[in-house]
């Protein structure tokens, strides 16, 4: 404990109880616009977060800009799920395509912490396999960079959220630094059923502290994950990061949207990035910049950040920015079972298997899908219901009936396609800038690992006792649309995550992902970002120019 307070302090920088440390943020240290900082930093979720606070206790001058608020979980967070869509992005968005993916509250967010202040805590590793899918399987694109490389990576985010699990056998083995949270009747369910079918399931992993962790307090089980964590149990880079950042001399602008990256054409670098704070338009100068605005903003500023030498957007030399946007097949099905459930009472996702991850040669589709308990609050629930045609009466006669149903997510790895992308729309938001218009249909692997998905957690919850199940399709997590490549041609940046094109730029967040696994993806942003942190680190004690670092 002491070694991992050492190398990251957030935890017993807050106080102890809910809320944040006032002070930090107060006394925080300020740059001048003017001051030519080591880095300006365009995001502060999991990547954005990581990176600042790694940078900052190397002594870097780092400044982290955010379009939403500076939030505060004891202020500004409620138990209530119609109260919590703040904490959403709800800036105008474009979506089309033959499958549009509706963008909102399980896919993007707003303010520092990002999306992971409203997602579930759920933090598995990617596998091996997802490193060579096109090697292996003949499908989506190898990476630039082995799992391995990201292995150590993997360990220190894990201990400094902290997760909480079961000895993992899946993929790469290992165990978790905090024992697993004790099972809701979801999870008891999910167990039996699986173990009926032959399934193996295991507890865990969540970003969710299991006893009291420096300051923060432990889980109290109420099931508001998705609204944002008032006790600081679960993680967050709010939590997490942005604390030790903050004590370490880095500074957060919040409230501020990003409108372009500046760039020096007569040197090819970029030189800091222009953003709009309280209606004012400003510009902070640096000798580094990390885009890091997530997979639909992050090719959104890249392309609006046009010049003589990018007339089609920074980067965007070979077409390669705003392409390969994934998402994730969510189906979710329930059970309704004769003794009350009460699934919400415990972390959303809580239990997992991850038997069906990889392709299995016996089935028509490559790759796979991962199944994890989830446990939708009571106006998710009525969505779910609505979904099947139920109205009126009946839609009132499910809802009376909720404690009763027990339900079960997947997450369906869907390919990258070319098609699936990013561009600029000709509508403009309030700052007059172009927004994203977000493009996506399913291929016919897809589809049929959805249908795939669906028939498995029918069994399960079926073999656990259900009387009735029923199911609907959705999509969770963004990634890709700067993706990472082992040329400029096949994407945007190099295994260090600098961009091919800019020097001095690089991206840090989900959208770098050439695939996406059946994983939640927080867990492995935060490896990449703390991996790039690394070599940043390491190429300024050689004595590298911060613009020019060798790999």
């Amino acid at each position: 404990m002491n070694s991992l307070r050492r190398r990251n302090e957030s935890a017993w920088l807050l106080p102890a109880g809910p809320g944040s440390n006032q002070r930090l943020r107060a006394d925080m240290r300020r740059f001048r616009e003017d001051d030519e900082v080591d880095i300006v930093i365009v995001g502060c979720g999991a990547g954005g977060a990581t990176l600042l606070q790694r940078l900052a206790r190397a002594g870097w001058r780092a400044v982290g800009l955010d379009a939403g608020p500076f939030w505060d979980p004891e202020e500004d967070w409620v138990s209530d799920e119609a109260g919590s869509h703040h904490l959403y992005w709800t800036e105008p968005r474009v979506i089309t395509g033959k499958d549009p993916v509706p963008l909102g509250s399980n896919n993007s967010g707003r303010g520092v912490g990002g999306s992971m202040v409203h997602f579930a805590g759920y933090t598995p590793r990617f596998h091996p396999s997802d490193f060579h899918t096109f090697s292996a399987d003949g499908v989506g694109a190898d990476w630039p960079l082995e799992y391995a490389g990201l292995r150590e990576f993997y360990e220190d985010i894990e201990a400094e959220l902290p997760v909480s699990g079961e000895h993992w056998p899946w993929g790469d083995p290992h165990s978790y630094p905090h024992r697993p949270h004790p099972l809701s009747g979801n999870g008891e369910l999910f167990l039996r059923g699986a173990n009926a079918c032959g399934i193996t399931a295991k507890v865990g992993p969540v970003a969710i502290a299991n006893g009291r962790f420096g300051n923060r307090p432990h889980c109290i089980y109420r099931g508001f994950c998705l609204q944002g964590c008032k006790v600081n149990a679960k993680a967050s880079p709010l939590i997490t990061h942005v604390p030790d950042a903050l004590a370490h001399g880095a500074e957060i602008r919040a409230d501020s949207m990003a409108t372009r990256v500046g760039f020096d054409e007569s040197t090819g670098l970029a030189t800091g990035v222009e953003y709009v704070q309280g209606g004012v338009h400003r510009f902070q100068r640096a000798r580094m910049v990390a885009v890091v605005s997530y997979s639909i903003e992050t090719p959104r500023l890249l392309l609006n950040s046009t010049s003589p030498r990018f007339p089609d957007g920074m980067c965007n030399d070979f077409d390669q920015v705003g392409r390969y946007l994934m998402v994730q097949g969510a189906p979710q099905t329930a059970g309704r079972f004769q003794a009350e459930v009460r699934m919400w009472k415990a972390p959303p996702p809580e239990v997992s298997t991850e038997e069906f991850y990889e392709t299995d040669p016996a089935q028509p589709y490559k790759r796979g899908f991962s199944i994890q308990t989830v446990s939708p609050l009571p106006i998710t629930w009525a969505e779910h219901v609505a979904a099947q045609g139920h109205w009126g009466a009946a839609l009132r006669r499910y809802m009376s009936d909720y404690p009763h149903w027990a339900c079960l997510g997947a997450l369906c790895e869907f390919l990258p396609l070319k098609e699936n992308r990013v561009t600029l729309a000709d509508e403009t938001d309030r700052n007059g800038i172009p927004v994203a218009c977000f493009s996506y249909s399913q291929c016919d692997n897809d589809r049929q690992l959805m249908s795939a998905a669906q028939k498995v957690m029918e069994q399960i919850l079926t073999a656990a006792g259900a009387e009735e199940v029923i199911t609907i399709n959705r999509y969770a997590h963004l990634v890709g649309g700067a993706r990472m490549a082992a040329g400029e041609r096949d994407g945007v940046v190099d295994r260090n995550l600098r961009s091919f094109a800019v020097p001095n730029l690089l991206v840090t967040d989900g959208s770098v992902l050439p695939t996406q696994g059946s994983a939640n993806p927080a867990l492995t942003i935060m490896a990449l970002a703390a991996r790039a942190a690394r070599d940043l680190i390491q190429g300024a004690r050689r004595g590298a120019p911060m613009s020019t670092k060798e790999d």
